[in-house]
């Protein structure tokens, strides 16, 4: 009996394609997890079935694409979304003038050929339900915790330029090393990556951010090559020097980014990646005085633009690449005791409320980034103001009170007056006259109505 349990839907997919005179078998990720005893919802199977005869051994599957991939949905009891397992016809590849798809598929008959085409050994694992089948050595390097590309790395990488970032994301993402000739075929290959679309390499890169380790994931991007052609504005803060007289800074830019981005403390890959780019306007604006004094004036404003472009080319949300823009441009915020409650509300408007404790952290990790000591007594302080000033409102709307209470106890209809009244009472609860308590707020509405200082 194995020692491998496979889901009881998957066990009943190759079952029942076995029952009807056809191979089946486990195929790619989902075995290599198994192995590793890492949990995976994403079961995928290749068979000398065409996906013709797939179809008519499961009535409510699907095939709309042209590389033999068969959609087998499963329900899932307590489940909305039915389980998706995916079925794919023995197959070979010809030609891939994109370097990404193949120009022609050719179905074939054979297990062994269909699994020379797979990236990387790891990959080209098969499991009949009983025993494994490794053409590649992939158990071996599994167990080396190697990425090694099958067959020819060049090929492979020319084929799907995608697979040399992907080399990346796994290595980062099952903490195992990128094989000395893989490494160096994806460096020879790494202006490859710019004919990927920008939605493929973002996907990508937000994974590697999404790790466990995001600092070695892009460190390991620049010494494939990728770096520069994925993110090149950060791939040239590099050697840009920071340490002079007057200056705290012990790092040049590059590596100042990369430590920041191993030091923070949040894990949305919208923050760690504001993080690893919150400097990067420095290599544009680098200048050094006849003192030797290092300056980077307005680095945070070039920044901000230089984040916006590399939001649009790698077709982030709109949400995502404003969140960028807006961590970056403000990441030099002023955390001083003396700063006055207006100045702490203002600093709280420019980057939006939902954005705080994002922008908090980016501020920790590039003190932290940049050899700081853990705690800052100043920051500390500043935390404390910022939950203080947010008990106050921020605008009219965030009163105790509305215009419907003013109209109420004036008897009147919508008009100036009642945006009179509220900027009034805004007024007085900003400055610190009156509380946001309701009962009070409408106590002074009516003392307004009888002093007649605000009149209908």
């Amino acid at each position: 009996m194995t020692k491998y349990k496979l889901p009881d839907h998957a066990r009943e997919l190759m079952d029942k394609m076995k029952m009807a005179g056809f191979e089946c078998f486990a195929v790619g990720g989902c075995v290599r997890d198994m192995l590793l005893s890492k949990e995976t919802k994403d079961w995928d199977f290749t068979t000398n079935a065409t996906p013709e005869q797939i179809q008519t051994l499961f009535s409510h599957s699907f095939y709309d694409n042209k590389f033999g991939t068969v959609g087998i949905p499963f329900e899932i009891p307590g489940s909305i979304k039915p389980a998706i397992y995916e079925a794919t016809t023995y197959r070979s590849e010809e030609g891939y003038s994109d370097h990404r798809h193949p120009d022609k598929i050719v179905f074939g008959d054979s297990l062994t050929e269909d699994l020379k085409r797979r990236d990387f050994t790891i990959n080209a694992l098969a499991f009949d339900g009983e025993k494994i089948i490794d053409k590649h050595n992939g158990l071996k390097d599994l167990e080396l915790k190697l990425i090694r590309a099958v067959g020819d790395a060049d090929s492979r990488f020319s084929e799907d330029a995608l697979r040399m970032l992907r080399a990346v994301r796994l290595a980062v993402q099952l903490s195992f090393s990128i094989e000395k000739k893989t490494l160096a075929a994806i460096a020879k290959n790494s202006t490859l990556i710019t004919k990927i679309s920008g939605e493929r390499i973002r996907d990508e890169l937000v994974k590697i951010l999404s790790s466990q380790t995001p600092a070695s994931g892009i460190m390991l991007m620049k010494k494939a090559g990728l770096l520069k052609e994925i993110l090149p504005e950060a791939d040239k803060c590099f050697g840009v020097e920071q340490k002079s007289p007057k200056r705290h800074h012990v790092y040049d830019v590059g590596t100042h980014l990369l430590k920041s981005l191993e030091m923070c403390p949040s894990k949305d890959p919208i923050v760690r990646l504001a993080t690893l780019l919150h400097d990067v306007g420095k290599a544009v604006t680098y200048k050094k005085t006849d003192d030797g004094v290092i300056t980077f004036y307005n680095h945070e404003l070039v920044g901000a633009s230089i984040v916006r472009n590399i939001g649009s080319r790698l077709h982030f949300s709109k949400k995502d690449t404003q969140k960028l823009i807006l961590l970056v441009r403000f990441h030099q915020f002023t955390v001083d005791e003396r700063q006055t409650d207006s100045a702490v509300r203002r600093f709280i408007r420019n980057v939006g409320m939902e954005n705080v404790t994002d922008i908090l952290d980016l501020r920790v990790a590039d003190r932290l980034g940049g050899g700081a000591r853990e705690t800052s007594w100043r920051l500390e302080l500043f935390k404390k103001r910022l939950i203080e000033v947010q008990k106050q409102p921020f605008s009219v709307a965030d009163l105790k009170v509305s215009g419907h209470d003013v109209m109420r106890i004036y008897d009147s209809g919508p008009g100036p007056l009642v945006g009179a009244v509220l900027n009034m009472l805004f007024e007085d609860v900003v400055s610190g006259k009156l509380p946001n308590e309701k009962e009070i707020l409408l106590k002074r509405i009516k003392d307004l109505k009888n002093e007649s200082k605000i009149k209908k």
